[in-house]
């Protein structure tokens, strides 16, 4: 009698873990489209932000708009992860580890200013399509710096993604060269820094959580940059201060803008997190040309037939060649890092948490 009875509660107990786990799978996906959701939606803001302040607004400090950045992500990221503990601490252990911690903080900077200093030039439709190269400029790199190879056929699928900007550029109505090779070079510094992340934290110790890593580099980027603003921005604050006594939006505008530049980090942290690598990298190439389509729709800018044909090319490229690097698992890529994405993101080659944190931007 009593063997029936714990057959029926056992029964009774597996009817009801399957009845609960459809309601677990039901609130994981709509904990992750939440997530997705938000890191799109605030990696277009941020962007479409940036380019509304240095262009149609006419604030034309880029130094100064990506110290706001900094200045947001560090105050912020002490707030998220030794205060509330959203993350779990890591400490830096050493010196040679600090060094390398501010050797990426400068690359960091230099991408990011070049960025935004690139979108008082260019739409935001064909920066998008430059920075999606990325991966052509990591495989370079990885090439130059590391000792491993990738196979033809995935250096072969690099062709229509560096063809497609060629395309685009040819055919770009608003194309400016200064804008062009300043966000030619913020593109390459953001693969530089991935590829130089990977070696610089290979090691066990030294690994950080991208969120870790933001932690410790955007306060040394605020220091960074000060002298930039003081040599190539010396007025910023007198004429920021003065703005904003005329329109008090500038302040809100830019408070919100710098928030949301921490946000973009977040949000594509617990992304990572709840998806796998491959969904995530499928989704930023998507991100991309959902950024250039939003973009068009909201500047208007003239886009061509042609150029739109090469905005298709690149990301195309892109996906043809993370599908190559998937399938061919002797890479000449090292395990890279998850990039971090301040400004302007871009799509991702390469997702991988383990190494540390990655961009771009």
């Amino acid at each position: 009698m009593s063997e029936k009875v714990a057959e029926a509660e056992m029964s009774e107990k597996a009817a009801d873990l399957q009845s609960a786990l459809p309601t677990t799978t039901t609130a994981r996906l709509f904990t992750t489209l939440g997530l997705v959701t938000a890191w799109y939606s605030s990696n277009i803001a941020v962007l479409l932000f940036n380019k509304y302040l240095l262009s149609s607004y006419g604030f034309m400090y880029p130094i100064f708009l990506t110290m706001c950045h900094m200045v947001a992500c560090s105050v912020l990221s002490f707030v998220a992860i030794p205060w509330l503990k959203l993350v779990p601490v890591q400490s830096v252990r050493s010196r040679a580890q600090f060094l390398k911690i501010s050797a990426l903080s400068l690359v960091f900077c230099g991408s990011v200013v070049s960025g935004n200093v690139s979108l008082r030039y260019l739409p935001v439709s064909f920066n998008q399509a430059v920075g999606a190269t990325t991966p052509f400029f990591t495989a370079v790199f990885a090439c130059i710096m590391t000792p491993r190879r990738e196979s033809w056929i995935t250096y072969a699928t690099l062709v229509p993604v560096v063809a497609g900007v060629i395309v685009a550029s040819g055919a770009e109505p608003s194309f400016h060269l200064i804008g062009f090779i300043v966000c030619i070079g913020a593109t390459a510094a953001r693969a530089f820094k991935t590829v130089l992340q990977g070696i610089l934290m290979s090691s066990e110790e030294e690994k950080l959580s991208s969120m870790n890593l933001l932690l410790y580099m955007a306060p040394i980027a605020v220091i960074l940059i000060l002298p930039a603003i003081m040599i190539m921005e010396k007025n910023v604050i007198s004429v920021t201060l003065a703005l904003v006594r005329e329109d008090f939006k500038l302040a809100l505008y830019l408070l919100f803008n710098s928030s949301l530049a921490y946000f973009v980090n977040l949000t594509n942290f617990l992304v990572t997190k709840y998806t796998s690598a491959l969904t995530h990298q499928v989704l930023g190439n998507a991100k991309g040309a959902v950024a250039v389509g939003i973009s068009i729709l909201i500047f208007r800018n003239p886009v061509s037939f042609t150029g739109m044909a090469g905005y298709g090319l690149t990301p195309l490229g892109v996906v043809l060649y993370s599908e190559s690097k998937r399938r061919n698992k002797c890479g000449s890529v090292p395990t890279l890092p998850l990039p971090i994405s301040i400004d302007s993101p871009k799509s991702n080659m390469i997702i991988e948490e383990k190494v540390g944190a990655r961009d771009q931007q």
